[in-house]
């Protein structure tokens, strides 16, 4: 059950998947309240258990606008989910060698971190032609023209070309790839990527439009990076179209992602058949009808749990993940966590956790290790990167155990591979 946060300075009221108010980090309650008095802000803000701190909207956060979106509430990874499969191969029947061989096959056709499809490999090629198709039926010269000043380019071939270089990443931070065994001993694969650096751009350039326009009209808006464009304005319709462009980039990204994981295990597991797949969004804007009103549903972070929807929920790289069925519950505004959340940032982690009790949380998981890396500065130093070591995140469990009201459990996974990004 939620707990309630409603103070007299708060124009909503903030319901909270914790079992205590005390649950929640400072940080992240400030950021809820400051989001709680936004002048569009509709009926309460819901706070998934998964919740932190993050920019304008806490991850984890659902609220909805009465007339409006704001583009940093649905995040600058506009689009970023997660997709899934089952296969019918059992998890017994696979060596560990096996599981290595599948991700450095996978890291061979699926670039990540920074990296992106070099124009002469086979994958580049391939994507091109699906890039130019979708290109011609989805771009009408004012989208376009309006592209071009977001993204720098001068020209369709210069679209194609970044597109087609993009997709079927993997990107870094917490994207990963994951071979898993579910509860009936089944592989399972799982995915976390999104629509890369072209919704980063779009999300950065429609909010430096809306605190220019948010400035003009004076409005009473929380915080700058809070700033909004009311949907019946043509620069609202420009978001939303840049949006939703940008949503399909990252459902193919996913798609193409895991096309690539499919053929590493094909050629490494013979005979081997995919069944049921899962490709959704958690970071994104949809009108939707709650509480008698059509409202703009604002998720970051958050994964819909329409009553009977599937969707997933993934742990730590070190801990279970879960396929789920969302109940339909109003108070959350049909929705549920989209992982177990962090405890820690990526640098206190690296600061306050140890290599050997990180290895130790991932022992028996394949995975390519914790890496180096040089902090910036006048005395850059070198430190084992721990940001994405199961201690810095939430117990998923305890997650579980918070949203039982919002979704019940279809599949536990555990993680046997792991390939970061």
């Amino acid at each position: 059950m939620f707990v309630i946060y409603n103070e007299k300075n708060q124009k909503v009221p903030i319901k909270i998947w914790l079992k205590s108010k005390n649950d929640i980090e400072e940080s992240c309650l400030t950021q809820a309240l400051e989001v709680s008095n936004h002048p569009c802000v509709f009926h309460h803000l819901s706070l998934m258990p998964d919740t932190h701190m993050g920019y304008a909207l806490p991850i984890g956060g659902v609220v909805a606008l009465k007339g409006a979106v704001v583009p940093y509430y649905a995040g600058v990874d506009i689009g970023c989910g997660m997709c899934f499969v089952r296969t019918d191969t059992h998890i017994d029947t696979i060596k560990k060698s096996q599981i290595k061989s599948i991700i450095d096959l996978t890291k061979k056709t699926v670039p990540t971190g920074f990296s992106h499809h070099a124009r002469s490999s086979k994958e580049y090629r391939n994507y091109k032609e699906w890039i130019k198709n979708w290109i011609e039926e989805k771009m009408e010269e004012v989208l376009f023209s309006r592209l071009k000043k977001i993204l720098g380019i001068e020209n369709k071939e210069e679209l194609i070309n970044y597109l087609t270089e993009s997709l079927g990443t993997l990107g870094q931070g917490n994207h990963f790839c994951e071979i898993q065994g579910n509860q009936d001993g089944f592989v399972c694969l799982m995915i976390h990527s999104g629509s890369r650096n072209l919704g980063y751009k779009i999300a950065n350039f429609h909010t430096k439009l809306a605190q220019k326009l948010n400035e003009k009209w004076h409005s009473a808006i929380p915080t700058k990076d809070s700033a909004f464009l009311p949907t019946d304005t043509q620069e609202g319709k420009d978001y939303l179209k840049d949006m939703n462009f940008a949503l399909e980039y990252a459902r193919e990204n996913r798609n193409r992602i895991m096309n690539c994981f499919k053929s590493a295990v094909s050629k490494v597991c013979k005979n081997v058949e995919f069944l049921e797949e899962i490709n959704i969004h958690h970071n994104f804007i949809a009108i939707e009808n709650h509480f008698g009103k059509n409202v703009w549903v604002h998720r970051k972070g958050a994964t819909q749990a329409k009553k009977g929807q599937l969707g997933i929920i993934p742990g730590s790289m070190g801990t279970s993940s879960y396929i789920v069925r969302g109940l339909g519950n109003p108070e959350s505004y049909y929705s549920c966590s989209h992982g177990a959340g962090r405890k820690m940032g990526r640098k206190e982690a690296s600061r306050k956790l140890t290599k050997k009790s990180c290895d130790k949380a991932m022992k028996g998981i394949i995975f390519d290790g914790f890496k180096e890396i040089k902090l910036r500065g006048k005395k850059a130093q070198k430190i084992t990167d721990l940001g994405e070591a199961p201690q810095a995140y939430k117990d998923i469990d305890e997650v579980m155990e918070n949203q039982k009201e919002l979704v019940e459990i279809v599949q536990k996974l555990t993680p046997v591979g792991v390939l970061k990004g």
